[in-house]
């Protein structure tokens, strides 16, 4: 019973999840898919599927049309004009970027850093390496990345590990699970016999 449970659990937690978006995204688009199945002879399954769909597609022709050099002019001018002075706009933007919008990391490695005078060591990802050969690190809060702290740090409290950051990234969403490779690649965990 508990090997079926453990199989069927992840199927069971992935569809109330698919079900619980579907549902939000529908309490959204409700005014528009009602307008349709009032209208049309669609019914409301199919009515939210074309809704959905126009969306995506219509996200899909602005991503295409920004990525043109007129249309990057025209992006660009309307958020420096408008936008840049929303309340947060630039908080939200930064995060949104860190996350699917670079090809690269803002950061420049992951560490385990220790800040204090103890043998804590936390997860870190390097922002900035200065000439006295100190870093700047930024140790996010689990389960949330975009929050945490910044610390100005000697380099013997920093090691630096081979462990690509969006793997560092996922241990920090999942509270610390998955970290074994990391603390692996710092030589610092012995295998208990």
């Amino acid at each position: 019973m508990f090997g079926g449970l453990v199989v069927l659990m992840p199927i069971l937690v992935f569809f109330l999840v698919v079900r619980w978006l579907y549902r939000v995204m529908t309490d959204v688009i409700y005014p528009v898919t009602s307008l349709l199945v009032d209208k049309t002879p669609l019914q409301q399954l199919l009515a939210d599927v074309v809704v959905i769909s126009s969306i995506l597609i219509i996200c899909f022709l602005f991503g295409v049309f920004v990525k043109t050099h007129m249309g990057n002019l025209i992006f660009k001018g309307v958020e420096n004009a408008t936008l840049r002075y929303a309340p947060g706009y630039s908080m939200i933007k930064e995060t949104v970027m860190m996350f699917f919008g670079r090809s690269r990391s803002p950061f420049s490695a992951v560490a385990l850093v220790r800040p204090f005078s103890s043998e804590t060591m936390m997860t870190a990802f390097i922002t900035d390496e200065h000439p006295d050969g100190s870093y700047t690190v930024f140790i996010p809060t689990a389960p949330n990345p975009t929050s945490g702290n910044i610390y100005h740090l000697p380099r013997e409290r920093v090691h630096i590990v081979d462990v690509p950051v969006d793997e560092a990234l996922r241990t920090i969403l999942s509270c610390g699970i998955g970290s074994t490779n990391m603390i692996l690649k710092t030589g610092e965990l012995r295998k208990i016999p």
